[in-house]
């Protein structure tokens, strides 16, 4: 009895840590409130192939943070670096590779915590390396379809191939990176690194890095096959039965969040304000397209921006292009901006992210821009 008791405490504690999910819940109240005979259609608006391929995600990726593998490896390239320009591109450079391959916060919450441990070693800017880190996941991730959330609903709403996707997003993650790349060289100058310490590596926890490596082309060839349910009976069998202490650290939250953007924006979506004022924008025009799903982003972020978008408009590549730039820009563009400020803890980092991501916002929407319409002519 005193176990259920905590049940509701644990709950409550959670959506006040959980500022964005805590929003979402109020809002399908609302809606619930207003009418509650629309409660039987809310599963029907959530896209279910995309939930699975999420959850299947987190299963894997936390089975490779726990293992220890990846910061057991960056500790080993990172302690051999020796001035902070030299680090600096490293850490965007492993970041972005970890986006493409895992997902942006996943990343993120590998490689933050290792950049505040190796303030311990030297003197470092650690809060513009975090925030560089942000940068980089969002612009590391544009690439694949597992690298963020919009990138997985599109790509399942598209209906196209794995390598098809990659294939009509490489441009736009050349764009970004190669920007980026260009920033970090002006942000961090070649000052010298001098270590005071050593710190070990942490411990490898082999069998589960084994079977997470293992187990991760399988489930992205069950994606690529549209199986999306038989890759995530796979994924959790094996680590129910072998990992169970895995699956206690999945953020389960976050597939609670994106089932309730799910069925909060196309609820909001079939408002008939929303519906005239979209209409009134001429969506079917690209170039407006692009440019409503880069400002929508400045105002929801880019996730709830390409669910609001794709119910009216098919043309998922400019979508993809525009609400992936506009996770620059604001904070809130990108979940993964507000993830690696939560990890830094420093309140003024803020303005940091903004002196360096809104000029890069201006420089990369300008660039992709000119790229879709003016280079190939159109999108």
């Amino acid at each position: 009895m005193h176990r259920l008791l905590l049940i509701p405490a644990r709950i409550a504690a959670r959506l006040r840590q959980d500022e964005l999910l805590l929003i979402l819940l109020l809002l399908c109240v609302g809606f619930t409130l207003l009418h509650p005979s629309a409660v039987t259609s809310y599963p029907q608006l959530v896209d279910w192939p995309t939930i699975a391929a999420l959850a299947g995600l987190l299963l894997l990726t936390t089975g490779l943070e726990e293992s220890g593998f990846l910061q057991h490896a960056a500790f080993h390239v990172v302690t051999r670096m020796h001035t902070e320009r030299h680090l600096a591109l490293l850490l965007v450079g492993v970041s972005a590779l970890l986006a493409t391959v895992l997902t942006n916060d996943i990343a993120l919450f590998i490689v933050v915590p290792l950049t505040l441990g190796l303030h311990g070693m030297a003197q470092l800017p650690t809060a513009r390396l975090v925030i560089f880190e942000a940068l980089a996941v969002n612009a590391g991730s544009v690439l694949t379809p597992m690298g963020n959330p919009q990138n997985l609903f599109l790509w399942h709403r598209s209906g196209e191939s794995f390598g098809r996707f990659v294939a009509e997003m490489a441009p736009l993650a050349a764009i970004l990176l190669g920007t980026l790349a260009l920033f970090t060289v002006v942000a961090f100058p070649p000052r010298r690194i001098d270590t005071h310490e050593d710190i070990a590596p942490p411990p490898l926890a082999r069998r589960l890095l084994w079977v997470s490596l293992a187990l991760y082309p399988v489930f992205l060839l069950l994606l690529d096959a549209h199986q999306p349910w038989l890759g995530l009976a796979l994924v959790g069998a094996v680590f129910l039965v072998a990992f169970r202490a895995v699956v206690r650290e999945v953020d389960w939250a976050l597939i609670v969040v994106f089932m309730l953007m799910f069925i909060d924006l196309r609820l909001i979506a079939e408002l008939p304000a929303v519906r005239d004022a979209v209409a009134a924008i001429g969506l079917h025009d690209p170039q407006r397209l692009y440019a409503a799903g880069v400002l929508a982003s400045q105002l929801i972020s880019n996730v709830p921006a390409a669910i609001l978008l794709a119910e009216h408009s098919d043309q998922w590549r400019v979508i993809a292009w525009a609400v992936n730039v506009g996770g620059f820009g604001f904070l809130i563009g990108s979940l993964a901006n507000l993830i690696a400020l939560r990890l830094l803890g420093d309140r003024r980092a803020w303005l940091g992210f903004h002196f360096w991501s809104l000029p890069f916002l201006a420089v990369v929407a300008t660039l992709v821009w000119l790229w879709l319409f003016v280079a190939r002519g159109g999108a």
